[in-house]
């Protein structure tokens, strides 16, 4: 084959090989994958971005926008108190009752003042209540036993009325029999000269006179006994029946002493043992 016929063989396969490789160029392409979310950067909308360098990013493509007219919630500061923990809300109540202390109840402001007893009621057995006595005194005595602080009222078929009592406080103790010789109810009072000077040495001073009513330490009734400055009366001090607290007077709670009053009559025998 001479020179020409070897040019023109090879011009002819390059003539028919040129046309085929450039309709490769011309060939269909997988489609270009594009992030729905048009926000974010052409680089991962190519999708070219490492796996790490995406995981990233992706708090930033999950934000989630507001739309227009909806309201944003504000947290309340009654809500921030729920979130705080439990022991920052006790002490936060502690401090608040250390600021602002609670009222103590009128009952309990009484019974905490220096010159009151803390005992405010007095022992049930103390209180009024039909009892068996076997006694060789008449019906209508009244016999008092300073030592077991009981007042009994005699009656009918062995039976007799008890009440508790206070009595006079050691070195004041008395014993003997009387009558009954008046009655008054709400009685004023008028401690003796003695009492006034004793109680003075103590600090305590008495008024020459008081008249009748709740605040006077006679009570609402009072029963006088012969001669002497003795007396069955009422207490403004309910608590203190049971004990050995007066100058040697018998006292009562006014609803006893009350209802005393009405059984018994002027002349009435009293036993003091």
């Amino acid at each position: 084959m001479s020179k020409t016929s070897l040019f023109l063989a090879m011009l002819t396969s390059l003539s028919i090989a040129l046309p085929v490789q450039a309709s490769d160029r011309y060939r269909s392409r997988p489609p270009v994958m594009v992030s729905p979310d048009l926000q974010a950067s052409w680089v991962l909308q190519l999708g070219g971005v490492p796996a790490q360098t995406r995981s990233s990013v992706t708090p930033q493509r999950q934000r989630q926008v507001v739309p227009a007219g909806r309201q944003r919630v504000v947290v309340q500061p009654q809500q921030v108190l729920r979130q705080q923990p439990v022991q920052q809300q006790r002490r936060l109540v502690q401090q608040r009752r250390v600021l602002f202390p609670l009222q103590q109840p009128a009952e309990q402001q009484v019974a905490m003042r220096p010159d009151k007893p803390v005992r405010t009621q007095i022992e049930p057995r103390f209180l009024p209540q039909m009892v068996e006595y076997q006694t060789k005194h008449k019906p209508g005595t009244i016999v008092i036993d300073t030592r077991e602080r009981f007042l009994y009222l005699v009656m009918a078929d062995g039976m007799a009325k008890r009440y508790g009592v206070g009595v006079g406080k050691p070195g004041f103790e008395w014993a003997g029999t009387h009558k009954v010789t008046s009655k008054r109810e709400w009685p004023d009072w008028r401690p003796p000269q003695e009492m006034i000077a004793r109680e003075a040495a103590k600090g305590h001073f008495l008024p020459a006179h008081m008249p009748g009513g709740p605040e006077n330490p006679l009570g609402a009734r009072a029963l006088y006994l012969g001669s002497t400055l003795y007396r069955i009366h009422g207490t403004n001090a309910p608590w203190s029946i049971g004990n050995g607290v007066s100058s040697g007077c018998i006292r009562m709670r006014n609803e006893d002493v009350t209802d005393l009053y009405e059984r018994v009559k002027v002349g009435t025998k009293v036993i003091v043992i």
